[in-house]
């Protein structure tokens, strides 16, 4: 082998190039890193772990709900946990520093790799950008989601959910009640974001149309996850390198250039409409009018009361296409297919809510139709209490902070702490679903499905800070999610369509119903776990008197 390097001067320069790439890239983390293990967090009580590679991480992906609360049981609201390479993390579902942390977004930004995935996967869109940017692109695309705006859109949502239902009563005929329900509601959505986001036909729910392009790219992003192991993890911090060791790298590149190739043709097209449109005069903030986001946020870009200064890029209203796909495709889908599992298990609340949604005369009620029916806004707030798709957010500190905690706690020498120094760099996890289920905040109901919880909910939540119903499902503060509106609506369309038209029963026992993922976390069956996400449900069509 030395012979070979000597007498190839090529492969042994890739090796000193790729070795010396190594060191600089080992020093700047250890740079990182080596501080950490000092702090304060790291002298916190927390779980052990027995990989020095992934940390506990492994194990939140493995069982989630169960683990955490298994761990505030132990070490109470605040505590250490382990990252990759036994770097220590803050994890909390202490209110007051949920609360600091998520208020301060100049202080708290995404962590590098999580940003670098997202934007190699959407491009810098309103997801992935953090500071002065991210205030920008917002500011922008707020008008494109306001209640006017959702309400318009509230008649696609209920035209693909009718879609929906042809979709299922046809493959009953066809294979019987056994329905993976997963599967025709992520369809649906897409369906959804395709045409309200911005004019575009999946046709997914067409069963004799294949793919088309934009589908396929959709596709190669999105259903492939990158895996949790030492392959994945040399991914992330050597992005550049990837390709060459991962196929799957190559067929995202061309996803991704091909959702960018007809993200700016509908631009230009949408562009030179607008403009037609607009001919007599210019565009203000207040012509805001319009069929899907891409044509409002257009507008709201080219209005001539912004200063230009403040205008975005081509190529950043190019990159909010795919984050309106990824935010507004899958975890609608998730939380309606947890809301419809939630149904077959107490199918008393799936027949008052029923009754309720069947005193409405129309099949295509308004927006305001549907704000209106008060146990539909009920069992949509306990899904998304119980399940919120996304369980667990993080944030990265940048720069020396001290948290303030709502109560005290003690370190694993026994001293008290009122605050927690936190140095540069250090990562905070907070977990969504585990403060939605705390008993100390919810009551010692806290795990049941109980909508109506809601008629009174307790006083105790009202310090969550949450920009909906206080609760985290979306967020809060500056990042919280700017669709939430959009996401509510659809959700509500969703069910309301469904449970008027269908029984839904559980084809296995409830206990088999078990979460999948780290982050987005989707129903499975745990003896079939290999075949990933599903919820197979008996559905029959509802027939009313």
């Amino acid at each position: 082998m030395a012979m070979l390097l000597s007498s190839n001067p090529f492969v042994g320069g890739a090796l000193v190039l790729l070795s010396g790439t190594f060191l600089v890239f080992l020093v700047k983390k250890l740079r990182k890193l080596v501080p950490r293990y000092f702090s304060t967090v790291n002298r916190l009580q927390g779980p052990s772990s027995n990989s020095f590679l992934f940390g506990n991480l492994k194990q939140l992906g493995a069982d989630h709900t169960q683990l955490t609360q298994e761990w505030i049981a132990q070490y109470g609201r605040s505590f250490r946990v382990w990252g990759p390479l036994m770097e220590p993390r803050l994890f909390t579902t202490d209110l007051r520093v949920i609360n600091h942390v998520i208020s301060h977004s100049m202080d708290y930004y995404k962590a590098d790799e999580a940003r670098a995935m997202l934007a190699r996967l959407l491009g810098d869109g309103v997801l992935v950008t953090e500071g002065a940017r991210h205030k920008q692109q917002r500011h922008i695309m707020n008008p494109a989601f306001g209640p006017a705006q959702v309400r318009e859109l509230s008649e696609i949502f209920l035209e693909k959910a009718n879609g929906l239902c042809d979709y299922w009563n046809a493959q009953i005929v066809s294979q019987g009640n056994t329905v993976n329900v997963i599967e025709g509601l992520s369809k649906m959505t897409l369906d959804v974001i395709g045409l309200a986001g911005f004019s575009y036909e999946f046709d997914a729910l067409n069963p004799d149309k294949p793919p088309n392009e934009l589908n396929r790219a959709f596709d190669a992003i999105f259903k492939r996850p990158p895996p949790m192991n030492l392959l994945g993890i040399i991914g992330v911090l050597f992005p550049r390198f990837e390709r060459h060791f991962n196929p799957q790298a190559k067929h995202i590149d061309g996803a991704k250039a091909t959702m960018q190739r007809i993200g700016m043709k509908l631009l230009q097209e949408k562009k030179a409409g607008i403009l037609r449109e607009k001919s007599a005069g210019g565009i203000e903030k207040k012509d805001l009018l319009g069929r899907d986001l891409l044509t409002l946020l257009i507008k709201a870009n080219m209005a001539t009361d912004i200063p230009d200064s403040q205008r975005l890029t081509d190529e950043e209203v190019i990159a909010q296409v795919p984050t309106f796909l990824v935010a507004g495709h899958e975890t609608t889908s998730t939380a309606t297919t947890w809301c419809l599992n939630a149904l077959t298990q107490n199918p008393s609340i799936q027949e008052k809510l029923r009754k309720e949604l069947l005193s409405i005369p129309t099949d295509m009620p308004s927006m305001e139709d549907l704000n209106s029916l008060t146990y539909l806004d009920y069992v949509v707030r306990e899904t998304l209490r119980l399940h919120s798709p996304v369980v667990i957010t993080a944030r990265v500190a940048q720069k020396d902070d001290i948290i303030p905690l709502s109560e005290p706690i003690r370190d694993k020498n026994g001293n008290l702490l009122t605050e927690i120094p936190l140095v540069k760099d250090t990562r905070v996890h907070i977990p969504i679903v585990a403060v939605q289920r705390l008993k100390a905040l919810w009551g010692e109901d806290a795990t049941e499905f109980r909508p109506e919880r809601w008629e009174s909910p307790p006083e105790a939540i009202a310090n969550i800070p949450g920009v909906w119903s206080h609760l985290l499902t979306f967020l809060g503060g500056p990042h919280a999610c700017i669709g939430y509106r959009f996401s509510l609506t659809e959700m509500k369309a969703l069910v309301f369509t469904l449970v008027r038209n269908f029984e839904f029963e559980s084809a296995v026992p409830k206990e088999e119903i078990k979460p999948l993922g780290l982050f987005l976390q989707r129903p499975c069956v745990e003896s079939e776990r290999a075949k990933g996400a599903q919820l197979p449900l008996l559905v029959r069509p509802y027939r009313r008197s």
